[in-house]
């Protein structure tokens, strides 16, 4: 994975794109997730420590909180570091939603 990698997402059911920018440091990850226009919105940060993650919310979400949190954590955990992760949506997430994001960071994040 080059330092910076930028990628659309579709939900197929509901029509929504997520934009998604991964910025890779050499000790974690930050991860923006918007809907439709590049924006800020939620962020949670996790810390990993061998074999153990702790999570923050610094700015809380009302609706996706529990995604954003547990991607966070498996991530750190992945890369035994930290990561940022920041969620921008207009509407809450479908599960599909959450599939396809989940699936597209994941699969970036690894290689």
């Amino acid at each position: 994975m080059s330092i910076f990698t930028s990628f659309e997402a579709h939900s197929d059911s509901f029509g929504r794109k997520f934009l998604i920018n991964i910025l890779k440091y050499d000790n974690g990850f930050f991860i923006s997730i918007s809907e439709t226009e590049l924006k800020l919105g939620s962020i949670s940060v996790s810390l990993a420590v061998t074999n153990k993650s702790n999570t923050a919310k610094v700015i809380p979400d009302k609706n996706d909180q529990l995604f954003i949190d547990t991607l966070s954590s498996r991530i750190s955990l992945m890369k035994n570091g930290i990561c940022m992760i920041s969620l921008h949506t207009k509407n809450k997430l479908q599960l599909e939603d959450m599939k396809i994001i989940n699936e597209k960071v994941l699969s970036a994040v690894e290689e």
